[in-house]
């Protein structure tokens, strides 16, 4: 009987491989499930192993088992399936050519055995820097490996533009500055003290104060890329579109919210987040007080034929930002002709590149060294 309720349970939380999460902490387990599906592989299969027989709770418990286990094994299927065509489709986009790089030919993007090798890999050291004295704003520098004058990354973290911090998910960062690349991971003004544009304005402040210090930092001014996660997607998208920086070269955006004004009209689920709260914090009331505010902090309104090159990256079972953002700014995209690609990954979720050895955290790692390889040349 205990075999047959842990196989239940796993068998519900195999369902978040397909389904969106419909709580908060459900929401923190889907992450788990879809991106750490190895470990609920290797404990189901305990599970389904640990007696076998005719009665009638051992059968139910084994076909459950089965069943959660093909469930459990589907992240990475799709991840497999999305990888074989991921080459061809970024260069349908960039060119012939542009998913191979220098040192890495034939790399796959995606590789079940690097859900193993890759974990524990060491994070190169760092150093803060203030790049706005007045308000002491600070920023996490990592500098490149590789000697010489080198691009930047800017790094825009989330947190729902009123928490978060540079220190966040710094895996990334420190695998950028390892392919020789200058990461600078920011913090900026959070809500509901302050609000938009205020963030936009702390990235154009950290991008005139890396221009001002790029001899002693080795940055090549003439290649900068912004780089955003959830909020920080939006102030990201905002800022490429409207700062119209000298050398600014593309922007990445995480599962950013891009159209403000469709976001505040289809609120996400209360029992994970209170999104029209956190909306109006940030941008000082609701829609209805204050829709200019919506519109101009609309990345998908600021998108015109001069945008620069853009990468957005989504799970279809997003949660907290709906995937819907990025369709919608796809398609503003597509009709200005601007260079951008779209990496979907239908079984993520919000925070899928929690881990950059996962399924989502691979497919999204590959695509942004290509993109970064692409626009900085």
């Amino acid at each position: 009987m205990a075999r047959l309720i842990f196989i239940i349970i796993f068998f519900l939380l195999s369902l978040l491989t397909i389904f969106k999460a419909p709580a908060y902490y459900l929401w923190l387990a889907s992450i788990l499930v879809t991106e750490f599906s190895w470990v609920f592989i290797i404990i189901t299969s305990l599970l389904i192993a640990w007696g076998f027989g005719v009665t009638k709770y051992q059968l139910a418990g084994t076909i459950t088992g089965l069943i959660a286990l093909i469930l459990y094994i589907s992240p990475l299927v799709r991840a497999y399936s999305i990888a074989k065509n991921l080459p061809q489709n970024f260069e349908t986009e960039f060119g012939t050519g542009t998913a191979e790089l220098q040192g890495q030919p034939g790399k796959l993007p995606f590789n079940p055995i690097r859900m193993f090798t890759g974990l524990g890999e060491k994070l190169i050291p760092y150093s803060v820097l203030t790049y706005n004295p007045i308000l002491n704003l600070k920023l996490d520098f990592y500098p490149s490996v590789i000697a010489g004058t080198k691009p930047c990354v800017v790094v825009v973290h989330g947190g729902s533009w009123a928490a978060g911090n540079s220190s966040e998910l710094p895996e990334i960062n420190s695998h950028l500055a390892k392919l020789g690349y200058n990461v600078a991971s920011i913090n900026y003004r959070l809500a509901p003290q302050y609000q938009c544009p205020a963030p936009v304005v702390d990235v154009h402040t950290a991008i005139s104060f890396l221009r001002q210090h790029a001899d002693k930092l080795h940055i090549d001014t003439n290649n900068f890329v912004l780089l955003g996660r959830s909020a920080g997607g939006q102030i990201a998208l905002l800022s490429a579109y409207t700062l119209h920086q000298p050398g600014l070269k593309g922007v990445i955006s995480y599962y950013g919210p891009a159209d403000m004004v469709w976001g505040y009209s289809i609120p996400s689920n209360p029992l994970i987040m209170d999104s029209r709260k956190v909306m109006g914090d940030y941008l000082g009331g609701t829609y209805n007080a204050v829709p200019h505010n919506y519109e101009a902090s609309s990345p998908i309104l600021a998108v015109n034929k001069q945008s620069v090159p853009t990468l957005l990256i989504h799970g279809e079972n997003d949660v907290l930002v709906a995937y819907e953002h990025t369709r919608r700014l796809n398609i503003k995209l597509q009709q200005n002709g601007v260079k951008h690609f779209v990496l979907t990954l239908p079984w993520a979720t919000h925070g899928c590149d929690y881990t950059l050895n996962g399924p989502s955290g691979q497919l999204a790692t590959y695509t942004i060294e290509r993109f970064l390889n692409q626009v900085t040349k």
